[in-house]
């Protein structure tokens, strides 16, 4: 059954560039996501069995990536259905000139969409370092035609930035699953696989400098997938660029997938007696991620660009919670939630506001309240969970790793991680809420979208963060400590 979860996207993808109808391409896309969704659900009840000798199979940690990322696709396939039926009534919708919306372009996005998706699966039940490698470096494959979607030079320039750098990280990636592999073989010359869970059996006989060097060279590589100063430059330009649809899963699915590659690694050091290394490189690019973040946020006009550089700062949070350990762990697991609703949820939003004002400067945004109801409410919801206030879910993990760096007595951590948060409350709080709450233009008229999908998925992502910062069901707070006790 682990098989399918990779296959039905992947076979929906390919199948996606042949048929030549958009509603029946529309309709494929919807009913892979649904199938892939209620087969990522099932597993959570009857646990696939491993397939091609243990190289797929689901552990706490993978099953969690996996089924946000199938649950988060769905959701965001619902949206891209209305969306590319908007942009087919709209020619210029998407607001850049000269584009022209054809059919074969949106069989070329419907596809590289589920493509994309087969690919992040595939990241998340990879049990073999090379296997998990191949993955990753799909991922950037399937997305890149995702971002060039407008077909502008500025789209044109983010694509090629994402392509080159994110190759270099995974160039060096690669390097470290070699280094990987010297570590893991013996004095006389025996070679532990390079399988999850072998490794984390036998890390207590590694050699020490080489595993090390590999973890330095494997946080590096998946850190610039993921998006961690100071290896971040590719993704400001990629998430504002790519059309909102695309905008909500890199932010929303891709950056877990390489946070993912730098958790097997961690796992590893952990097992090995390193935790220690692996915690304080972590913590060091955590609060670096985020206070490059807080500079950037500060001033920034462009209101895409500053949900990317939020990316960039929860991406921190995320590294300075597992680089904490104990309890910071669970609210680092959790924060992953967190931070993936809300993050597709604001660029979704943000694409609406674009439909509306045909513009992405903050200047040019004001009295959305007013102009557009639903998405200026749900843009303000969005800026207060975001920025880490209750009653929202990400209020609550921020605050699980804020008490555990107190309880660690990790004070200095602890004043640097709230000072950068306040810091970027104040600057994002700002412009979103003058283009919330401003006068509107004469020239901007009252608009509802025709499709009452483009309100309704943000809408139901909204109440999922609402509700996960009140209450956390059961089986999720299980499986959050069955993967946080992976990380030591």
């Amino acid at each position: 059954m682990i098989e399918l979860l990779v296959l039905i996207p992947a076979g929906a993808g390919i199948l996606a560039f042949f048929v030549a109808s958009d509603e029946s391409r529309r309709i494929l896309l919807i009913s892979a996501a649904l199938g892939q969704s209620a087969l990522s659900i099932a597993t959570w009840i009857v646990p696939p069995a491993p397939a091609f000798g243990g190289w797929l199979a689901e552990d706490p940690l993978g099953r969690l990536i996996e089924t946000l990322t199938s649950v988060l696709f769905l959701a965001v396939a619902f949206y891209a259905e209305a969306y590319l039926r908007e942009e087919a009534r709209q020619p210029h919708s998407d607001f850049e000139e000269g584009f022209i919306f054809s059919n074969a372009r949106e069989a070329s996005f419907t596809g590289c969409l589920l493509l994309f998706l087969a690919a992040m699966t595939l990241v998340a039940v990879s049990q073999h370092f090379a296997l998990l490698w191949v993955a990753i470096e799909a991922t950037t494959l399937a997305s890149a035609p995702l971002i060039y979607f407008h077909r502008h030079h500025r789209s044109l320039e983010a694509t090629w930035k994402y392509l080159l750098i994110c190759s270099v990280g995974i160039a060096l990636a690669l390097l470290g699953v070699f280094f990987l592999a010297v570590a893991a073989t013996s004095p006389d010359g025996s070679t532990t696989a390079l399988m999850v869970r072998d490794l984390r059996s036998n890390a207590h006989h590694f050699n020490a400098p080489w595993l090390k060097a590999a973890f330095v060279l494997l946080l590096v590589g998946y850190g610039t997938k993921m998006g961690l100063a100071p290896f971040h430059t590719w993704l400001p330009d990629a998430h504002s660029e790519a059309p909102s649809v695309a905008s909500a899963l890199l932010s929303g699915a891709l950056l877990n997938c390489a946070f993912l590659g730098i958790l097997r690694a961690h796992e590893i050091c952990v097992a090995g007696g390193l935790a220690g290394f692996s915690d304080r490189l972590l913590l060091v690019f955590g609060l670096l991620s985020m206070a490059v973040a807080a500079v950037f946020i500060s001033g920034q006009t462009d209101y895409k660009r500053m949900l990317a550089y939020s990316s960039v700062e929860h991406m921190g949070i995320l590294a300075v919670g597992v680089g904490l350990g104990g309890a910071a762990v669970f609210g680092a697991m959790l924060h992953v939630i967190n931070h993936s609703l809300t993050k597709a949820m604001l660029f979704l939003v943000a694409g609406n506001l674009l439909a509306v004002y045909r513009t992405k400067n903050t200047d040019g945004v004001a009295g959305a309240l007013s102009v557009a109801p639903v998405s200026g409410g749900l843009w303000l919801l969005g800026l207060f969970a975001i920025t880490g206030s209750p009653p929202f879910g990400p209020f609550l993990s921020e605050f699980t790793i804020l008490k555990a760096a107190l309880d660690q007595g990790e004070t200095l951590v602890a004043v640097a991680y709230l000072a950068i948060l306040a810091v970027i409350l104040a600057a994002m709080a700002a412009p979103a809420l003058a283009m919330a709450q401003g006068t509107p233009s004469e020239q901007v008229a009252p608009a509802h979208p025709k499709s009452k999908a483009l309100c309704v998925v943000p809408s139901i992502l909204g109440i999922a963060i609402l509700v996960m910062g009140i209450y956390i069901p059961p089986v999720l707070t299980r499986a959050l400590r069955e993967a946080a006790h992976l990380l030591g």
